[in-house]
């Protein structure tokens, strides 16, 4: 899975995501069910991504590929242990062959693998090694299926739904390039380069004549180690501030080769950089399909030691009863650091207003939700008691919004005021702290009224 570098096109838009797959093949979990219910439970099988398996090369052993597999359940309310995974490969005949670890008890093509306990998380317990059969075709196809039961929950024992979890593995040929892994920076430093290791190797079982590199690199990261096969280009417009790279190189990638860059890479952190992202991407030449490509991709996760210094202005309005006024709500952010959820392309923070006293919002600029006082849904888009206006994914060091809003005096009120506020997107009623942001004292404003 690729993770929303939010404004690089559709190419990284892939929503929340939280998280980076650049490696460790993970499914898409069954819906829970009912997990805030005190009362129920249910167990679940965790299962990888379809899989492709290489032929050997050259009289070698193909090489083999892991299923992560393991159990979880829904609710923390019960204790659930002595988990029970089968696993029936029987249908892997001819086409591929597993290598059971220690946990599981096999016959050849099933086996029982004993989870001791079984967690709420995304178990994977069970690491379930595969390679292409001797003899295998190209094409082959065959089926990995689940079952799974344990002990606890609301009726003493769970079961995972039937015929609802399995795998498919398929005998393929073609070049397979893959990244080593490439671990995240945290304590980077405003001003320094920073080095970041590169290495692709052809894990496929044909060559791969030539291959492309991409790099991606966040608004905060600069001065990307130049290179003879390489062209950049800049996002503009309303997209979020950022460069690609794009490489071409002519060497040819036999399997079991790697390639390593002609000097290191290496970036430097801008004085603006905060929580960096650069993504790295490779593909083979030619139009050659990679037979794995969850291997093809990192994202590089660079923190900076820094912060932004996020305010938010409040208004003064006058009006006899009956009449309209607008009122502007302004967020800035005072730097030195811009800001952007680069991942999830969530809001930075939404400009929140308590409406004051004595009067009534009748119109609201887009973005701004109504809400209850607690933070539930109102309906309609008039006279709610409180407003939240989202802010983009990203603002710049030295970012400024204005929110214009129509407020109807119904009653004059000396002195009336609405509290005006700024909060993250996510966190309890949006009251989790912001903390990159080292001055909260400019956090909160009012917006007064006669």
């Amino acid at each position: 899975m690729r993770l929303s570098f939010a404004g690089l096109q559709a190419r990284f838009r892939s929503g929340a995501a939280a998280v980076v797959a650049a490696g460790l093949l993970t499914a898409g979990l069954a819906a829970p069910a009912l997990a805030d219910d005190p009362q129920t439970d249910q167990l679940w099988i965790n299962t990888p991504e379809d899989q492709t398996l290489p032929l050997g090369t050259d009289g070698v052993q193909p090489q083999s590929r892991t299923l992560r597999v393991g159990l979880s359940h829904d609710n923390e309310n019960f204790s659930v242990t002595e988990g029970r995974l089968v696993v029936d490969a029987s249908g892997l005949v001819g086409v591929a062959e597993v290598t059971w670890p220690e946990s599981c008890a096999s016959d050849g093509t099933r086996a029982v693998c004993d989870i001791p306990v079984v967690p709420t998380s995304d178990g994977r317990q069970v690491s379930l090694k595969v390679r292409a059969a001797d003899g295998a075709a190209v094409g082959a196809r065959g089926r990995i299926t689940y079952e799974a039961t344990a002990t606890g929950g609301p009726d003493g024992t769970l079961t995972a739904p039937q015929d609802s979890f399995d795998n498919t593995l398929t005998v393929s040929a073609g070049p397979d390039l893959a990244l080593s892994p490439v671990a995240d920076i945290k304590d980077g430093v405003p001003g320094e380069r920073r080095t970041i290791p590169f290495k692709v190797t052809n894990n496929g079982n044909r060559s791969a004549n030539g291959f492309t590199v991409r790099l991606y690199t966040s608004y905060g990261l600069t001065d990307l180690t130049e290179y003879d096969a390489c062209t950049s280009t800049t996002a503009g417009g309303d997209a979020v501030p950022s460069s690609t790279t794009v490489c071409a190189f002519d060497e040819v990638l036999a399997p079991g080769d790697s390639f390593e860059l002609p000097e290191p890479l290496t970036v430097r952190l801008a004085p603006h950089a905060l929580n960096e992202r650069l993504d790295i991407d490779v593909e083979p030449g030619k139009g050659a399909e990679d037979i794995d490509s969850m291997d093809n991709y990192a994202a590089v996760q660079i923190g900076a030691k820094n912060t932004a210094d996020f305010s938010v202005a409040g208004d003064a309005v006058t009006g006899a009863a009956g009449k309209t006024v607008t009122a502007k709500l302004t967020f800035k952010n005072n730097g030195p650091a811009w800001f952007a959820n680069l991942g999830s392309g969530a809001p930075v923070a939404n400009v929140r207003l308590i409406t004051p006293e004595g009067t009534t919002v009748t119109n609201v600029p887009s973005g701004c939700t109504p809400r209850t006082l607690t933070g539930g849904y109102y309906p309609g888009t008039a006279g709610a008691p409180r407003y939240d206006c989202a802010l983009p994914y990203w603002v710049l060091e030295n970012a400024q919004r204005t929110f214009a809003l129509t407020l109807r005096v119904d009653t004059v009120v000396p002195g009336a005021s609405g509290a005006v506020s700024i909060h993250p997107e996510f966190g309890e009623f949006g009251t989790a702290p912001l903390d990159f942001d080292p001055d909260t004292s400019n956090n909160t404003a009012v917006l007064t009224v006669n």
